[in-house]
């Protein structure tokens, strides 16, 4: 019979009740076991913790202790708080005896007992535990501490630990994303907002350049050889200056739609829907955007978007995001194209009415982005949709392994699914959309 996860679960249980039998703890010590994860549960803060660590202690067992632990990696260790006066000032130093030992000692009439992290976290703080001890409790005095008492405060110490490692690093996670959100504020601040006066000065730029037009038209009979010369110069301001609005709504479409607010608030993509031409809003824009790549790399382009009756189609999507997903399949192709068996080296991109492809009723849009050349291997098969996975025949090309990725996020969030098919002459990388009925999303082109 095979071993399911319930029955290796099942197992631990069992074996943590032996050794709770074992160790035969008295009703004391097991109160005061349940009562410190009881209020370290209850109290959210690292400072109530460190006040229920000691005080537990305390009212249990008359005895005294002191907390220190852990704070950076000087590997200096910080007295943070004793049963005598509290919670200390940060930066106090522990007494001159207590120091970090992955050991019990006896010292000054004191026990002294290492505190040790959660092995499945403790790479996650923000400092290096050498053998997992983060910091040390010192109980005194030790004077009528029985071996039993102090086999006891051996294992109180280690659950203590445990609650701390997970406590620092969930403090510390809920500093980092209350960083992230006051950074992404700042990006909206100082870089969204300023972006977009910058179509005044393209405006600016392009009045300019009818003035030039206008001027050198006008010089064509007064001083023909001077209107030659002034309208090349004229159009090559032209043609910079349409390549700098490309390039600036690009920017400006992946900068509003990576940095909402409401994605690092919700902590995963929220769509914004709306009417969208496929074709004229997002594919065109993003392939006009790489055909210098792909024309410098002698890669052809079949720009058939295949026979779908455009009447039958109704779809609402991120415009931001799905033309990111584009870019990345696009800057792929750029860089993972090569002659195909029968020798040309193209890519080509579609799309298709796939009936019922999310179950009976439920039709779906499927689009794809094909490239000549050799297939995905074998072994990476399983992994192309993987955060930070490359594959092995990436030939030097340079990369982070997120885009394959970033495009399955995103059309998951649509309610879509990604795939991936090996064809005769290369590699077709896809994603199906559901159907909007028309009441809900515009029609696309």
């Amino acid at each position: 019979m095979e071993t399911t996860d319930l029955d290796i679960v099942r197992q631990r249980v069992r074996e943590k009740q032996k050794t709770f039998q074992e160790y035969n703890f008295g009703r004391l010590q097991d109160d005061a076991i349940k009562t410190f994860f009881d209020l370290s549960q209850e109290y959210e803060t690292l400072e109530n913790l460190y006040r229920v660590c000691i005080t537990v202690i305390k009212e249990f067992f008359g005895r005294d202790s002191r907390l220190c632990l852990l704070t950076s990696n000087e590997g200096l260790m910080e007295f943070v708080c004793d049963s005598l006066t509290g919670l200390q000032p940060q930066r106090t130093l522990p007494p001159p005896y207590i120091y970090l030992s992955n050991m019990t000692y006896e010292v000054n009439s004191s026990w002294v007992i290492p505190i040790r992290g959660n092995r499945l976290l403790v790479d996650r703080l923000p400092f290096f535990a050498k053998d997992q001890v983060i910091g040390m409790l010192e109980i005194f005095p030790v004077k009528g501490l029985s071996e039993a008492d102090k086999f006891f405060f051996e294992k109180y110490t280690n659950r203590l630990g445990y609650c701390l490692n997970n406590k620092i690093v969930l403090w510390q996670n809920i500093q980092h994303i209350r960083f992230i959100n006051s950074l992404v504020a700042d990006i909206e601040h100082n870089v969204i907002t300023p972006n977009i006066t910058l179509t005044l000065y393209l405006r600016h730029l392009k009045k300019k350049i009818n003035s030039l037009h206008n001027l050198a038209t006008g010089l064509t009979t007064a001083t023909p050889e001077i209107a030659p010369a002034l309208q090349e110069i004229t159009s090559g301001i032209e043609d910079d200056f349409q390549n700098l609005e490309k390039h600036y709504r690009g920017i400006s479409l992946y900068l509003e739609s990576l940095f909402r607010p409401s994605h690092f608030e919700k902590g995963h993509f929220v769509l914004r829907r709306r009417t969208c031409d496929v074709r004229s809003e997002i594919i065109a824009p993003q392939l006009e955007l790489f055909l210098p790549k792909l024309r410098e790399r002698q890669i052809e382009i079949d720009e058939s978007l295949g026979g779908v009756p455009e009447e039958a189609l109704s779809l609402s999507v991120d415009k931001g995001l799905m033309a990111q997903v584009y870019a990345n399949l696009f800057s792929n192709a750029v860089k993972y194209t090569r002659p195909s068996p029968s020798g040309r080296r193209y890519i080509s991109f579609g799309r298709q009415l796939v009936k019922d492809f999310f179950g009976p009723g439920q039709d779906g849009i499927k689009f794809n982005v094909f490239s000549s050349g050799p297939h995905v291997p074998p072994q990476d098969l399983d992994h192309i949709f993987d955060e930070g996975y490359r594959g092995s025949n990436i030939e030097g090309e340079a990369g982070t392994g997120r885009g394959l990725y970033f495009m399955r996020n995103v059309i998951e969030t649509h309610g879509g699914q990604v795939g991936y098919n090996p064809t005769p002459e290369g590699n077709d990388f896809y994603f199906v959309l559901p159907v909007l009925n028309a009441e809900r999303a515009p029609k696309i082109t």
